[in-house]
């Protein structure tokens, strides 16, 4: 058991708001801080039951840090702030809302994480445990921490998206499947280094030991340097034989196990067939029925802003994927198309966008965007064309004017998007809107 008496948590946004509420409902007292919420914070903490302390200088951090049993810090809150080495000197522990909702709630959880897929998989293993009967949520890095979702008791098993920042400091969690997608680099700006981010992520199987099965990305070889190594783990791949395959153009599972035809599922782009392959594997072990999983692949489409198809005109077609906020799921999801005009740029996260190179035999040509357009200029380097635009307005219509029929425009950035807009969906949606308004007039 975690001694929460005495709690400090760091940061006011949704979750630590969500851990502060809940902390306060069991019992803890409990103090709040966050290095920018300034006059609100004070208002808020009062709202919240808890007590305010201004944020500490870094030298003050160990001695702020020594009347307290346990801290918990909301998700990116980068691993350079103080906080962390003073919890060290202190030996106050670190804990994730993971870790408490574990302590409150003992009901099944399914994990999943993932540099790219995991809300799409987790929104997949959602609604088939959902169509076999089971009362089942989405929780963790979506709009409901699991520590809020935690408060409805009518639910069976929750369902949980786990970024790498919820499950740096995560000790206690025990997922009865626990799935890992794949892995690239990404969200340099929060962890010290690629090892640490790569670390976190392979803490989802941390309490593999204790129970639950390990899915396991084959194609990935991160992941599978991470798996574990039992009778629990089941692999999955589009690139050769493993538990969870494609055989003969059918999805395929373990004991000769027949899902259903390709040609079934509701997309069959290739990160398509892999996400199918990661949740039905994640849900059958989390209690789901086979027809409860065929159904949801038979009928499930793309969530906004992942390879949505947005319209055609002219014989062009038009896709918003701005959840591609790192190269890899750029990459990922150009590699679908024959022949495309890729938008790409905005706020980098101290990637290496060279990496979209290997792009080159997929694309017509580049549009460069945001802060980071020169970035994406420097990495196709003169192999193919690039334009330069000054607004997604300026990009829609240079793209339409670089593309061909049968060719595809995707908005894949590669790139967070706060240079321009307030998350991924306003950009998505921004994009969305200048393309009708493009193709409407081109009608």
């Amino acid at each position: 058991m975690i001694d929460l008496t005495n709690v400090l948590v760091l940061g006011l946004g949704v979750m630590g708001q969500a851990v502060t509420q809940a902390l306060v409902a069991h019992g803890s007292n409990v103090t709040v801080t966050d290095d920018r919420a300034g006059s609100v914070g004070i208002a808020l903490a009062s709202e919240l039951g808890a007590t305010w302390i201004d944020p500490p200088s870094s030298s003050d951090w160990v001695e702020a840090l020594s009347s307290f049993d346990a801290v918990v810090a909301s998700p990116g809150v980068p691993e350079i702030h103080p906080i962390f080495a003073a919890a060290r000197v202190a030996g106050t522990p670190i804990r994730s809302e993971f870790d408490l909702a574990a302590q409150w709630d003992q009901r099944p959880v399914a994990m999943i994480t993932g540099t790219n897929g995991k809300t799409t998989v987790t929104s997949l293993v959602t609604e088939m445990l959902v169509r076999s009967g089971i009362k089942a949520v989405a929780a963790g890095n979506v709009e409901v921490p699991l520590v809020a979702a935690i408060d409805d008791q009518e639910v069976e098993v929750f369902v949980v998206e786990a970024s790498s920042f919820r499950l740096t400091f995560s000790t206690c969690h025990q997922p009865v499947s626990a799935c890992w997608l794949n892995f690239a680099p990404d969200h340099l700006d929060v962890h010290e280094d690629l090892n640490a981010y790569e670390a976190a992520k392979a803490n989802i199987w941390l309490n593999h030991d204790k129970g639950g099965v390990a899915v396991v990305n084959a194609d990935d070889e991160v992941v599978n340097r991470w798996a574990p190594k039992d009778e629990r783990v089941q692999r999955f791949s589009i690139e050769t034989d493993a538990d969870w395959c494609v055989a003969q153009g059918r999805l395929v599972g373990p004991d000769g196990l027949d899902l259903l035809g390709v040609d079934d599922l509701a997309r069959s782009m290739p990160h398509d067939i892999s996400n199918a392959l990661a949740a039905s594997a994640t849900a059958l072990a989390a209690g789901a029925s086979l027809e409860g999983i065929r159904s949801v692949l038979r009928n499930f489409q793309s969530l906004p802003h992942r390879v949505e198809l947005i319209g055609e005109a002219s014989g062009v077609r038009w896709y918003d994927d701005s959840k591609a906020t790192a190269p890899h799921a750029t990459i990922a999801a150009l590699r679908s198309f024959d022949s495309a005009v890729l938008i790409a740029g905005g706020k980098n996260k101290g990637l290496d966008l060279t990496e979209l190179s290997v792009l080159v035999p997929h694309l017509r040509a580049v549009v460069a965007i945001g802060d980071s357009s020169q970035e994406v200029a420097q990495a196709f380097d003169g192999r193919i064309e690039v334009a330069v635009a000054g607004s997604m307005d300026d990009a829609v219509k240079a793209a339409a004017a670089l593309a061909q029929p049968g060719d595809s425009v995707v908005l894949s950035p590669a790139c967070a998007s706060f240079d321009w807009y307030s998350s991924y969906a306003e950009r998505g949606d921004d994009f969305q809107r200048s393309v009708r308004e493009l193709i409407g007039a081109a009608k």
